[in-house]
């Protein structure tokens, strides 16, 4: 474990689901507050502030500005940051970054969002600007169909394939208290669930929903000082594309794999020596492909490993998804699966820990499918 020079001390969420009269602002300091208590530190100790602006954020660029006057911090490092679900771990790694060098002693990263409430549909036209809408690609669920109807033609994987990913998902987030989906699915429901873009169907969709989560950044030493036992940022990657339907295999997402290889050679582990991953799951086909693309199986292969669900499972080969991930448990935008990460490392997930956990592989991705993020967590 080669790196090490910063770790979390604190995580926190806010409430999860639908929340009338809350607003973007108003969760992400709830769940502000939630992580500084749980970290043991006061609002004064904070000299780092870096934001992610929700769908329902008006501020864009300038949400660091606002969110900093509401919640009374006048940080020495700070910016926003938008990459789509990649954001939360590009954010934890500029933070451990600035830790590291000296540029802050200890850095929040925050986000909130009433995308419920405010009706966001995420159902603009795919792709960047309009330009797919014309093919009658609309809503980021397109995007990820592409995926799946490619993968399943090239390798013979199944939608009923798919919806072991959903239903796995569900039984770990029916044992989480803040789980905002907890009653028990089938394959045959997911099956019968109403298709959204073939093949995907509804529950190969993730949520809605309001919520806020944090994250707090610190040298191992300051952690070693706080409430909890230290979780040690070990590696970090990142992996990008700036192209899509213009390059062949984007349909893939090659640059996922280049983004988990890098954080396993910064950490000096691969895949035999995870102990659960928080897979980044807007859709049920991307568990799929970050399954192959983070080595766990060869290409092709990843239909077969989640089929019937067990290898997958808490306790099962490779635990996948602890809390319920984005289809069950809320979407925060791959926020959560960094809270789960910590907290199975601590070993405070109750009847969802996995036993033993000691190292955490978390998966991020974003925009048109064009960015992805990783951390390797650990003791």
């Amino acid at each position: 474990m080669p790196w090490g020079k910063a770790a979390i001390s604190g995580v926190g969420a806010s409430r999860q689901g639908k929340l009338e009269g809350e607003t973007a602002i108003s969760l992400a300091t709830e769940a502000l507050r939630n992580a500084i208590t749980d970290a043991g530190i006061e609002k004064d100790d904070i000299d780092g502030l870096l934001t992610m602006p929700g769908s329902s954020s008006p501020e864009g660029a300038k949400h660091y500005l606002a969110l900093g006057e509401h919640v009374g911090i006048n940080p020495r490092f700070t910016g926003s940051l938008a990459m789509g679900g990649a954001t939360a771990g590009a954010l934890v790694q500029l933070a451990a970054m600035a830790v590291a060098t000296g540029m802050a002693n200890t850095v929040a990263c925050v986000f909130g969002d009433a995308a419920r409430t405010q009706g966001s549909k995420f159902d603009a036209a795919a792709g960047r600007g309009d330009s797919w809408g014309i093919w009658g690609m609309f809503g980021n669920a397109a995007n990820s169909a592409i995926s799946a109807r490619r993968h399943m033609a090239l390798y013979g994987t199944t939608s009923e394939q798919l919806g072991w990913v959903a239903v796995n998902g569900r039984r770990n987030a029916a044992l989480s208290e803040h789980a905002v989906m907890k009653e028990p699915i089938t394959v045959a429901d997911h099956q019968a669930s109403r298709m959204i873009v073939d093949p995907l169907h509804l529950l190969d969709c993730c949520l809605i929903t309001d919520g806020g989560v944090a994250i707090i950044v610190t040298s191992p030493e300051r952690a070693a000082a706080g409430r909890h036992r230290p979780v040690r940022l070990w590696g970090m990657g990142q992996g990008h594309t700036l192209e899509n339907l213009g390059r062949e295999d984007w349909w893939y997402l090659p640059h996922q794999k280049d983004c988990v290889s890098g954080a396993y050679r910064m950490a000096g582990v691969s895949p035999k020596d995870i102990d659960v991953a928080q897979l980044y799951d807007n859709f049920t086909i991307a568990v799929l492909l970050w399954l192959e693309h983070a080595g766990f199986v060869k290409v092709g292969e990843s239909g077969p490993f989640v089929e019937g669900g067990t290898r997958i499972a808490r306790d099962g080969e490779l635990p996948v998804n602890t809390a319920g991930g984005n289809l069950s448990e809320s979407y925060m935008q791959g926020w959560l699966h960094v809270v789960e990460g910590v907290r199975q490392i601590r070993g405070e997930c109750d009847t969802r820990q996995v036993e033993g956990a000691e190292i955490c592989l978390v998966t991020g991705r974003g925009m048109t499918l064009n960015t992805s993020s990783s951390l390797i967590l650990g003791r």
